[in-house]
């Protein structure tokens, strides 16, 4: 689930040893690549089955249910009728294929024995009639084999790779050699390496002056890592066509020096050699070459000089920005206090000509193998707190030892636990020690567990011959390996688990009610600050907390030894509340503030916030928030949303919406974009004062480096810089930014790592306060006299950026061979209704690269599709990031086989055509489907919890095309989950441009959908029939066995017919005597009615 893949290096004696080795192992991959679904499902044992199934998103309340209920569910559906039921022949078979699937090679009777021989491999059973059991053909169903993917598409299409290249989608990357964000994340190889091997087939190398006269690549003036320009090279090399022959096009960023130029032309054509392109490939051409004419070429993406120039000034086919983080003057991650809990947390810092810009916090992991060292050393310090075995301060710190007696002895004889059982206590002795009590011979001994420094580390250890980096290490330790003592040797056993260790912990209040609750809260403006309160009902727990500026509620459940929260369980509320400190309760917050009588005296604002009483009604909260007047208020949009109905608005992220109406239900009204009391939802936004809407957030951040990421700015040309000798609370290294201004004085602390990174951000805002109009104007001089040196410009032979120029469109001024490059914002401009025709105009003679905007620094992606859809080639994305925009370039990219070129339909080179007019559509086929969700199986977990799935089935493509619908969740099942029959129905009319996307999610408590899997298909790639879709991970790489089953149908005309029939309808066509439908019930329908049937079975409480 992450785009840098993990790897094992392995080093051979020898090079036959070598060979022999990745032989085999290519050989093992390419099997069962190959190899048919039965083979890689294995069967278990029921007891193996139980253990398993609530890891694989079944929930299971004991033995019995297995085995009494199992049988009616999907996994042994037809098991049950076996006794009255006959095998599936082959003729019935072969009619399936046919009547109900529209196989044209299923005619051939001996291929549909072949089929079948090599989906069973089972030599018995390679028989003249051969046949599958009952539950082999609901197995098929699921199967890749079965998948709705048309596989004829796997293979290139030769025929269609002769037009221009202009004539092409081209799969590509934007700063491929990033892993992550772009401020802080690792540069690598291995991004290029997988990107190629993706098919991507347009690359960026951003290359900056390096040691040794060779550049470097990275993210200019970033904290991004670098990497060598030369090793790139090769790697390229080693990647560039092993799954495409099809020409690769590098995108030179370049701000090196003319020798680092001259330096790089040598190496380009050393390392590449003749895969170079350096000459034309006809001179007399009036437009691009094609992809056949230039397999496994390489082409250079590069400024040129005109002819007749050693070396010039070129002008800049992208204007200066100081958006740009590569502009800025300084960058680099420095500490703000937080005034609650008043410890440091880290956030971007960006100086430009005139402003300091700073981000929301943000992690400080830059990709430092120190760091990852260093967090795993803290994290076995702390591995202790969450152990069962561990009990804190029992008593607070007084009667700890006769505590620990009592617990010892209540759970040893209540539960007859053997000697050795344990618990683990801090020390009332001796501060930074522990405690050891144990169980053995009927009564309760002591032991202490010595601690001390050693280079600044803990030790622990209970004689000094022997000694632990960690507590945790040690108790497991005398788990494995007899304690030895004068009387005795025994091993630690059963450990003696907490028994409302909560009541002792800060955040838990035993009487509070929801309102006090409130109230507490609402004078605590900060995301993250909570409590836990004990509920009136038995056995029942509310957190409360902040959460984008409101105050919400969830209800945790205790089940014997077991807290609930949703379907999640934890040993115990305190382990709930550890494992939420560190991974999100809700969207993106985090327990972090725990809210007390004594803790609302020292942060406690004196005026409750009210307005974070202010909640649209959602059935994720166990109780409607207290009601409150209905007041007009300004709303930020903390998501982008887009319209469902006429009735809705539709926003993007941080637009402002004014005038709010707060209706019921969830949804409320507002001002937006021109329209006036339209609906959205509630909980994509959150209330802003007026003052903090004006100037128009929107505004802000896409005026400023930090984009969405922005937390505010400081103006520096009249700010002090004070630097505080003293320091502040725990930062020794502390400078303070006083702005002063005709209302007051603006304090700003800000913490660094040392002393000499205090003196060069002071050293640089105080250059830039002084000379700030002189360092703007200083970076687009720089701008304006970018020199090429020669023997690189003669490299570039048919993408030559230039500015573009819209005048030039349709005249003889156009020249193919010119391109331009255009972030989203400007693109923008363009790919609308009133300059898209002009913009597709242009497309078909010359190359355009889009990329994401520069404020993008999380390495987010725009929507591609208007880009597409009005012809540019070059749509550059973040491959690193797992994004819809993503899933859909992979979507796209998946036709001709993932050559990484698609030709463009017919229509886009038709004068006549507007993308944006389905008027203007001629000669292509408007689709119609309807599609059955029939179910799923083996769908991924969302956390600790048991999901209860639901499926998005989406239209992707022109405006007009674009629509969406749902099904109902399917209540605690993601093993084998149905829904009850519903037919969705779309109508495309640019079948041509249109991908139909599952979407595979869960609502959680919060009523927010949380993305468990999708499959996203171009839709002219869609087999009909009774189809398995087969899953994948946001990264759009394959889920093991996770697959949907449909029940689909197209058609070209506008009228649609029935959805096919099922399986056993179409083998009966024959009409023979005892045919398949006489002998079988349809498995479609078996396999809905008893799921239905198993969930009308289960215990109440068993179901959400």
């Amino acid at each position: 689930t992450e785009f840098r893949l993990k790897s094992l290096s392995l080093a051979a004696t020898s090079d036959e040893e070598m060979s022999m080795w990745v032989k085999g192992l290519k050989w093992l991959r390419d099997d069962t690549l190959k190899s048919p679904t039965p083979l890689q499902i294995e069967r278990i044992s029921y007891k193996d089955l139980k253990n398993m199934l609530s890891q694989v998103n079944y929930k299971v309340p004991n033995m019995r249910f297995i085995k009494d209920k199992l049988p009616v569910t999907s996994l042994r559906l037809i098991t049950d009728h076996l006794s009255i039921l006959s095998p599936c022949p082959l003729p019935d078979f072969q009619s399936f294929l046919v009547e109900c699937q529209k196989e044209l090679w299923a005619s051939d009777n001996n291929k549909v024995q072949e089929f079948m021989f090599s989906y069973l491999k089972d030599p018995l059973r390679e028989v003249e009639d051969p046949y599958f059991h009952p539950e082999e053909f609901l197995t098929y169903l699921f199967s890749k084999e079965n998948t709705i993917w048309d596989s004829s598409l796997d293979m290139v299409c030769a025929e269609n790779m002769n037009n221009p290249l202009s004539h092409y989608w081209i799969s590509s990357s934007h700063n491929t050699y990033l892993t992550g964000d772009q401020f802080a994340s690792e540069s690598s190889l291995e991004a290029y390496a997988r990107c190629l091997r993706m098919g991507c087939r347009c690359i960026e190398l951003d290359c900056w002056d390096g040691p040794d006269s060779m550049p470097v690549i990275y993210h200019g003036h970033t904290l991004t890592t670098k990497i060598k320009f030369n090793d790139v090279l090769n790697t390229i090399k080693d990647h560039a066509f092993v799954t495409s022959e099809y020409p690769i096009i590098l995108s030179i960023e370049d701000h090196c020096s003319i020798v680092q130029q001259r330096n790089m032309a040598t190496q380009f054509k050393k390392v590449f050699g003749d895969m170079l392109l350096t000459k034309a490939v006809d001179m007399a051409a009036d437009g691009l070459p094609s992809p056949n004419q230039l397999k496994k070429k390489i082409l250079i993406k590069h400024k040129k000089l005109a002819e007749g120039s050693a070396y010039e000034e070129v002008p800049t086919a992208t204007p200066y920005s100081e958006n740009d983080i590569s502009n800025s003057i300084k960058n680099g991650i420095l500490y703000l206090e937080d005034p609650i809990n008043h410890e440091w947390y880290p956030h971007f810092f960006v100086l430009t000509h005139n402003k300091i810009y700073y981000s929301e916090e943000t992690t400080n992991n830059l990709g430092n193998d120190e760091d990852e060292e260093l967090k795993e050393v803290l994290n076995t310090m702390d591995q202790h707190v969450t152990e069962k075995w561990f009990h804190g301060k029992l008593g607070a710190g007084r009667d700890g030892r006769q505590i620990a007696e009592r617990l010892l002895s209540d759970y040893c004889q209540e539960t007859g636990a053997p000697d050795g059982s344990f618990l683990v206590r801090e020390s009332e002795t001796f501060v930074g020690d522990y405690t050891l009590s144990f169980w053995r011979l009927g009564r309760v001994q002591h032991c202490r567990i010595h601690s001390r420094q050693e280079a600044g580390s803990p030790k622990f250890y209970l004689t000094d011959n022997l000694v632990f980096d960690s507590l945790f290490a040690l108790i497991t330790h005398y788990q494995h390996v007899a304690l030895r003592c004068n009387e005795f040797e025994m091993k630690l056993t059963e450990p003696v688990p907490q028994t409302n260790a909560h009541e002792s912990k800060e955040w838990y209040h035993a009487n509070l009610s929801r309102s006090q609750a409130e109230n507490m809260l609402m004078r605590v403006p900060r995301d993250g600050a909570f409590l836990v309160r004990k509920r009136t009902e038995p056995n029942s727990f509310a957190i409360s907390f902040r959460a984008e500026g409101k105050i919400k509620h969830c209800r945790v459940l205790q089940e014997g030894q077991v807290v609930l929260l949703g379907t999640s369980e934890f040993d115990s509320l305190v382990d709930l509340i550890s494992y939420y400190e560190k991974h999100p309760l809700y969207r993106k917050m985090k327990l972090r503030y725990p809210i007390n009588d004594d803790t609302l005296e020292k942060i406690g604002t004196a005026e409750p916030d009210y307005g974070s009483l202010y909640e649209g009604r959602n059935p994720g909260f166990y109780v409607e928030a207290n009601q409150m007047p209905t007041l007009k208020c300004t709303v930020k949009a903390m998501y982008e949303y887009k319209a469902q109905r006429d009735d809705e608005l539709s926003f993007s992220k941080n637009a402002v919406i004014t005038n709010v109406d707060k209706q019921e239900g969830g949804w409320w009204k507002g001002d937006c974009g021109g329209k006036k009391q339209m609906w959205f939802p509630a909980n994509y936004v959150e209330e802003i004062s007026q003052a903090a809407a004006e100037p128009d957030r929107t505004e802000m951040t896409e005026n400023s480096p930090l984009g969405d990421l922005l937390r505010g700015s400081v103006d520096v040309t009249s700010c002090q810089i004070i630097t505080r000798t003293e320091g502040k609370g725990s930062r020794p290294f502390v400078f303070s930014l006083v702005q002063n201004n005709t209302v007051q004085a603006t304090l700003l602390d800000v913490a660094a790592n040392s002393l000499e990174e205090l003196q060069d951000w002071k050293t640089k805002i105080q250059e830039v306060a002084a000379t700030s109009e002189a360092k703007l104007e200083e970076g687009k001089i720089m701008e304006r006299r970018k020199k090429i040196a020669l023997e690189l410009s003669d490299l570039v032979i048919y993408c030559r950026p230039v500015p573009f120029d819209e005048e030039k469109i349709g005249t003889e001024r156009a020249c193919f061979q010119d391109m331009s490059s255009f972030p989203e914002t400007k693109a923008e401009k363009y790919v609308n209704k009133t300059k898209g025709k002009k913009f597709l105009q242009y497309n078909r003679l010359q190359l355009s690269r889009i990329y994401p905007r520069g404020q993008r620094l999380d390495s987010s992606n725009y929507d591609p599709f208007p880009m597409w859809l009005c012809g540019s080639q070059l749509v550059a994305l973040n491959f690193q990031t797992a994004d819809k925009p993503m899933q859909m370039n992979q979507a796209l990219f998946m036709l001709n086989g993932r050559s990484g070129y698609v030709l463009q339909p017919p229509i886009m080179r038709d004068d006549s055509f507007d993308p944006f007019d389905k008027n203007t559509l001629r000669g292509v086929d408007q689709v119609s489907m309807k599609i059955e969700v029939l179910g799923a199986r083996h769908l991924p977990k969302h956390g600790r919890g048991i999901v209860s799935p639901l499926i998005e089935i989406e239209v992707c493509g022109a405006d007009y095309d674009n629509d969406k619908q749902k099904t109902e969740s399917a209540a605690d099942n993601g093993l084998n989950p149905t829904w009850p029959r519903k037919s969705f129905s779309f109508t495309v009319c640019n079948s041509a441009f249109a991908f139909l996307r599952f979407g595979v999610y869960e609502i959680d408590m919060f009523n927010d959908q949380n993305f468990l899997a999708q499959a996203t298909f171009p839709i002219q790639s869609l087999k009909t029939g009774y189809r398995s879709v087969p899953l994948k991970n946001s990264y759009s790489e394959d889920l093991e066995l996770a697959s949907l089953l449909l029940g689909s149908v197209s058609s070209t005309s506008s009228t649609t017919s029935p959805l096919p029939q099922s399986p056993a309808q179409a083998m009966s066509y024959r009409g023979r005597e005892g045919s398949f439908e006489s002998r079988y019930q349809s498995p479609i329908d078996d396999f809905r009615v008893s799921q239905e049937a198993l969930l009308d079975q289960m215990d109440p409480q068993n179901r959400r």
